[in-house]
């Protein structure tokens, strides 16, 4: 066993797990956004096609880390820390089987679109455009940022159509701001940990153009959250603090603690973050029901 491929002696079974990254399967909560702010979370058929939505956006995602994978292998077993995590570069996982589980995932995806044809351009999509960002957009400073974001997008677009409602356009403003804040975070402290060596198009970037973008964004969601709480939901006025507060901390834990590279880990390893995302989706429940 060599120093690049320490996982080896590990089961297959975990290191295609690790491969499909269920941790990140926590973004697509957006599907769930429309069921909430619908008002539709105590119908039973609601739930059940929000969850089947999300469940293929889970499988939709799970794809894209796999392609993505296959594709930076060479970049990734350069980089000091992902030839030791990622189950390709570290040689836990071999390309062939990469490329089979692959087709597997994109089988099921073709089958659950058969079964729900409603969100099925949705998916396709949202599939399309991550293709294309693993081939060739994500070497396109700006247009890579806005890939990432129109995905969040997406999500929440397949929640709702899912239901048979309307996206509400200001959902999808504030949706297309707060993904674009969050990618913008991941583009700087990528920029601050690695420099250039993690992605190509981080050469065509700067921390302060970077940074700018996510102050302009984190406000942009701000401003149109708020004012789709005071015209459609009054009552949802009392959570902007909490999204102030959310906003904030997670801030805090990019600046000080050194996250933002994974909004994910970041969410999942702080606390007084959770706290406030369970409160605010508390909150929400509780004035929205029907």
């Amino acid at each position: 066993m060599t120093e690049n491929t320490p996982y080896k002696a590990k089961s297959l079974p975990l290191g295609l797990v690790n491969l499909i990254r269920p941790k990140q399967w926590i973004k697509n909560l957006f599907v769930m956004a429309p069921l909430v702010f619908s008002s539709s979370f105590m119908n039973v058929k609601s739930i059940t096609l929000s969850v089947i939505a999300m469940g293929i956006f889970c499988l939709a995602s799970s794809a894209v880390y796999v392609l993505n994978d296959i594709n930076d292998i060479e970049k990734d077993r350069s980089h000091p820390k992902k030839r030791l995590k990622r189950p390709l570069a570290s040689g836990w996982v071999s390309k062939k089987q990469a490329w089979m589980l692959l087709v597997v995932l994109y089988l099921i995806i073709i089958a659950s679109l058969v079964c729900y044809p409603q969100i099925a351009p949705v998916i396709l999509g949202y599939l399309a455009l991550n293709i294309a960002y693993s081939y060739k957009l994500k070497h396109v400073p700006v247009v890579d940022i806005f890939c990432i974001a129109i995905g969040f997008v997406l999500r929440t677009m397949a929640g709702a159509m899912i239901l048979g409602v309307e996206l509400s356009q200001w959902m999808f403003i504030t949706t297309l701001c707060l993904a674009l804040y969050l990618a913008s975070i991941k583009r700087q402290q990528e920029l601050l940990k690695s420099g250039s060596e993690s992605r190509d198009v981080l050469e065509k970037y700067s921390v302060q153009l970077v940074s700018r973008y996510s102050e302009i964004s984190a406000t942009g969601a701000l401003v149109f959250y708020s004012l789709y709480v005071i015209s459609e939901h009054p009552g949802l006025t009392v959570t902007i603090p909490l999204v102030l507060f959310g906003l904030f901390r997670y801030w805090y834990n990019v600046d000080s603690l050194e996250g933002g590279e994974s909004p994910t880990d970041s969410l999942l390893s702080d606390f007084p973050l959770m706290l406030t995302i369970l409160a605010w989706v508390g909150t929400c429940l509780y004035v929205l029901w029907p």
